[in-house]
């Protein structure tokens, strides 16, 4: 596993999205334990949670109590693993996601996510998404205090533009280390901040980081997104004897040092998959060549702005 930093914290360069562990569709919970020991076998240090990830209208933060459980029970070293979660959505009955960035809200959600992950401090903490109804620096306000209170180590933001970006360094300095945005194969609209990102320091984490590519093609023939469009991650992968989703995550790697992906897994296989490309080098031939293929025009819209999920 190679590393990355994230603050002044090294990181493995692949992360673990853990959403798909606790949302609908879910695996039990053996599977879901054993797609996190997967995960950290493979030298993961990085895994990605949130108390909106739940089933609509369940209680707030399965999956950081399932994350909790992953690491008490694996019977490894855990000292060097940071759990990054977020707060600011909801997801009541009926499956609609919620916003709330009111500073109230803010802090009462860090600290239940605080005792779910059985920490004395949070690792990192995200503002998940800006809330319309709540000035932006009145949000990071918020992050500002669980910073100075003790709660939370280190800060971040997510579905944030550069702007936003820009103010809330403004507001944490450096203890602002990470921005999580929807990037992949398919979706480049966050290429702006992305190169903020690395101008200021700032660890960027793509969430749905491959967007384009199937989820999984370990069981058989990868089913795509647009399948001509994305056909050179499948000729690689080809060449090279590996998933088109190991290349795809690969290619974001090479884009920036800034760049961490976290891919989301819901079966050991696919854990083990993702994580190994942090060991997987393009060159430049194929690092062209994705290139051509995942910026056929003018970037494309950014759902994640204004969707429903991550």
């Amino acid at each position: 596993m190679r590393y990355r930093t994230l603050g002044k914290l090294p990181v493995s360069a692949i992360g673990l999205g853990a959403m798909p562990l606790s949302l609908e569709g879910r695996p039990d919970e053996k599977r879901a334990l054993a797609t996190v020991h997967a995960a950290l076998d493979a030298g993961v240090t990085l895994l990605d949670t949130a108390d909106s990830y739940h089933l609509p209208g369940a209680e707030p933060g399965h999956n950081e109590r399932l994350l909790a459980r992953a690491l008490a029970t694996y019977g490894g070293d855990t000292s060097g693993v940071l759990v990054a979660t977020k707060g600011g959505r909801g997801r009541p009955a009926g499956g609609d996601w919620t916003v709330n960035g009111s500073p109230r809200h803010l802090k009462g959600a860090a600290e239940a996510s605080r005792k779910r992950l059985g920490v004395e401090a949070i690792g990192l903490y995200q503002l998940h998404k800006p809330d319309p109804a709540v000035p932006f620096e009145e949000s990071v306000g918020a992050l500002r205090e669980l910073l100075d209170a003790g709660t939370i180590r280190l800060a971040g933001v997510s579905n944030a533009d550069a702007d936003q970006i820009r103010r809330a360094r403004e507001i944490l300095g450096d203890r602002l280390v990470s921005v999580q945005n929807r990037y992949s194969p398919a979706v480049r609209s966050s290429e702006p901040e992305l190169r903020l990102c690395a101008e200021l320091g700032l660890a960027f984490l793509p969430w749905s980081p491959l967007g384009g590519l199937a989820r999984s093609s370990l069981d058989g023939p990868s089913r795509t997104e647009g399948a001509d469009r994305f056909a050179a991650f499948h000729a690689v992968a080809a060449e090279r004897g590996v998933s088109p989703q190991r290349v795809g995550l690969a290619w974001l790697l090479a884009r920036s040092p800034a760049v961490i992906p976290i891919p989301g897994a819901s079966r050991p296989e696919t854990a083990r998959d993702s994580a190994a490309a942090a060991d997987l080098l393009l060159s430049a031939e194929e690092q062209a060549r994705l290139d051509e293929a995942a910026e056929p025009g003018p970037i494309a819209v950014d759902p994640g702005r204004q969707s429903t999920s991550s």
